[in-house]
């Protein structure tokens, strides 16, 4: 492989459009989504460049009117996915011979369609399929994405020259950078199609093959993803599309021994089950799995008596409720002093009276959307009862739900007295916020709570003013968070800015958006050229005639 040191600038991060009203932009969008909206497609799996037809249908709808399909596709069977295992071992050689500047170009030009082709028809899909305001879906399916790709180039060519310092006199020492032996399995998640991108093509950058997996809510915009892949000159086999089951699929994926790794975005309990598995069968791996998972979180925000108020109020509104709070980041367990409560509150109701009163169709541009499932819908009202029949929390905004025509939960608001309810606890994915008033005399009694109630360990924040108490918390809470925001919302971490990952029960902590991620898709190879070497085999310690 050619490790020659790159000379690819860094990238900026790609605009992101606003869609004020009149604007073009605004227009363009508006009618995609009228076209995708009056169109029903079929979905086939793409195995080696081929496109299969199952006849096993699943159907995507829009969680706002789900009785609305937008497309009906094809799903994997066993047969189906060992096909994808089979095609991605056969593409594995080529593809690994193939220069770092080939697959740099080829994700370079996918960047470019998505930031310019594709770029109102991800962003409709996203809407549609995945319930998602604009503002939304052109930071995720556009902007993140061509970031994640573009970026991801300029990580490569940074581990690439990355070449060792010392040599002896005679002889040349240099590092390969291979891809992995196998295939790598990438798990993806219905809330973000640039995490769906990234988990596909950050592994095949490196020169891996890939079998992509993605979630059933999310198909018709990772299918839109695949047609871009190709069409910026993918070559066939290296990444396979194959929605389906997705126990089916870890199956099939964890029983083959040529298995190299798992990319996967999804709940705690899956990535530890895969863990479990791919454990179990150890032995029958020709190496040793790479998993990377970014997985649950209970993502949290303080409010110290110090705080700008204003700030802080904006932050949880916005923080616990775009996007239903359905991002892995999504605030839903505050920490409020309690001198601050009541001034804080006075700001944040009316601020979630106005998303609520902003709740509807996507196509609207409405802020406030669906919930992705029944499953979700059906979840966020049980948490609304067992609160309100707690004798320690009630419910203070919000609460209420219609799912008859589409997915539709209020943006609800929890205040409890016990900084152990269940929803202090529990990760939601919903658009709950749990909210604990806590003594001001009891701040770091409180923070060492935070650090310690709850497995996770992904995003956080303070809203402060007073340096020590920066200083103290960062300290006090320093593995509680992957990502840990001052006086910021701890959500909308930005590519080359904030990589992102968290740790504990929240992933492995890779920090997709960084050359950290693209070192684990690399096995280094070591190689020491001697061009003097010795035809003795005595030392210079050694008596004459030993």
């Amino acid at each position: 492989m050619d490790n020659a040191r790159l000379e690819i600038p860094p990238p900026e991060n790609e605009r992101v459009n606003r869609f004020p009203p009149g604007s073009a932009e605004r227009e363009r969008l508006a009618d995609e989504l009228k076209r995708q909206y009056g169109q029903r497609l079929e979905i086939p799996l793409c195995i080696g460049g081929r496109e299969v037809r199952t006849g096993r249908i699943g159907r995507a709808v829009c969680p706002h009117e789900h009785g609305h399909v937008l497309a009906e596709y094809h799903q994997a069977g066993e047969e189906e996915y060992r096909q994808a295992i089979v095609a991605a071992l056969a593409a594995r050689e080529q593809w690994a011979r193939l220069s770092w500047s080939d697959r740099a170009a080829i994700f370079l030009r996918a960047a470019e369609l998505v930031s310019g082709k594709y770029r109102f028809v991800l962003n409709a899909a996203t809407m549609l399929n995945q319930s998602k305001n604009p503002h939304e879906a052109e930071i995720d399916a556009v902007a993140e994405l061509a970031d994640f790709l573009r970026f991801n180039v300029w990580f490569m060519q940074r581990i690439y020259a990355d070449q060792p310092q010392a040599h002896a006199p005679g002889s040349w020492n240099r590092s390969c950078y291979r891809p992995l032996e196998g295939f790598v399995f990438a798990v993806s998640p219905f809330n973000f199609t640039s995490i769906a991108g990234n988990l596909a093509s950050a592994p095949a950058l490196m020169g891996n093959v890939v079998v992509w997996k993605p979630a059933s809510a999310s198909v018709l915009s990772n299918f839109i993803l695949m047609e871009v892949f190709r069409e910026a000159g993918l070559p066939d086999g290296v990444i396979n599309f194959v929605p389906g089951p997705g126990p089916l699929a870890g199956r099939m994926a964890l029983e083959s021994a040529h298995l190299a790794g798992v990319h996967y975005t999804g709940s705690t309990e899956v990535f530890s089950s895969l863990w479990k598995s791919i454990g179990g069968r150890i032995r029958g791996y020709r190496s040793y799995p790479r998993l990377v998972g970014e997985t649950g979180g209970k993502n949290f925000v303080f409010v110290h008596p110090s705080a700008d108020l204003d700030a802080a109020a904006v932050a949880l509104a916005r923080g616990a409720f775009e996007y239903q709070g359905q991002k892995c980041s999504a605030v839903s367990r505050a920490y409020v002093a309690e001198s601050c409560w009541p001034a804080l509150w006075r700001r944040l109701e009316p601020l979630i009276g106005g998303i609520h009163r902003d709740m509807g169709d996507p196509r609207d541009f409405a802020f406030f959307n669906a919930v992705i499932s029944q499953a979700s819908f059906d979840q966020a009202m049980a948490a609304v009862r067992r609160a309100r029949q707690s004798g320690c929390a009630r419910v203070i905004a919000g609460g209420g739900g219609d799912d008859r025509i589409g997915y539709f939960v209020e943006p609800t608001v929890i205040l409890t007295e016990d900084p152990l309810y269940a929803t202090m606890l529990e990760e939601l994915f919903l658009p709950v916020l749990t909210v604990h008033v806590f003594p001001d005399e009891r701040w770091e009694e409180t923070l060492r709570l935070c650090d310690s109630s709850t497995p996770y360990a992904l995003t956080g924040a303070l809203f402060a003013s007073e340096r020590a108490v920066i200083a103290r918390t960062l300290e006090q809470l320093s593995h509680a968070a992957g990502n840990f925001y001052v006086n910021d919302k701890p959500t909308g971490a930005v590519v080359g800015q904030q990589p992102f990952g968290g740790a504990r029960a929240s992933g492995t902590n890779d920090k997709a958006g960084s050359f950290l991620n693209l070192l684990r898709w690399t096995s280094p190879q070591t190689i020491k050229e001697n061009f003097s070497p010795p035809h003795e085999f005595r030392y210079p310690f050694m008596r004459a005639g030993d």
